[in-house]
């Protein structure tokens, strides 16, 4: 039997109001069900409890837990993306409306969840065999916020940008 992994975000009172936000960000993504609290509580009944989301087809549950638990840097999401406009676009969509932009292509959306926005083959950059381009593009990616692709290759190859 095939076990999946299915992350389980804890929020105050917002999980439904998260997912469709993420929905709203990601291709391919759609609210699964969503289970009210019930008489039973602990939470006023008809208040959201579970929202369970996919996006790009990975599954999602929202759990509205109450206000005894935040998220912090310790766990993100990575965001790999092939160019430029889509690290524009995801930097844009989820650090904006009350988002934090953070260093190194980190940012907080706007419920404080981490997502790292980065581009396809940084990592293979960072490995190159060429210990002084893997330097190089490190120290480049060090120094910014969004990740600028052109950059940091130009930082890797030793030419200005």
């Amino acid at each position: 039997m095939e076990h999946k992994i299915v992350p389980n975000l804890w929020f105050d009172t917002e999980a439904e109001q998260a997912a469709e936000f993420y929905c709203s960000v990601f291709p391919n993504s759609r609210i699964v069900s969503v289970i009210p609290y019930t008489e039973a509580g602990p939470r006023e009944a008809g208040m959201t409890m579970v929202v369970e989301f996919e996006l790009n087809g990975q599954r999602f549950v929202g759990i509205n837990g109450g206000p005894e638990f935040t998220f912090s840097e310790a766990v993100s999401f990575q965001v790999n993306c092939e160019d430029q406009d889509e690290i524009d676009y995801y930097w844009d969509k989820l650090s904006g409306d009350g988002g934090e932009e953070g260093p190194c292509g980190w940012l907080k959306d706007k419920y404080g969840l981490s997502w790292q926005i980065t581009p396809t083959g940084m990592d293979q950059m960072f490995g190159d065999s060429d210990h002084e381009r893997a330097t190089r593009a490190m120290k480049a990616m060090l120094g910014m916020r969004k990740i600028d692709i052109a950059a940091l290759g130009a930082a890797a190859d030793g030419v200005a940008a």
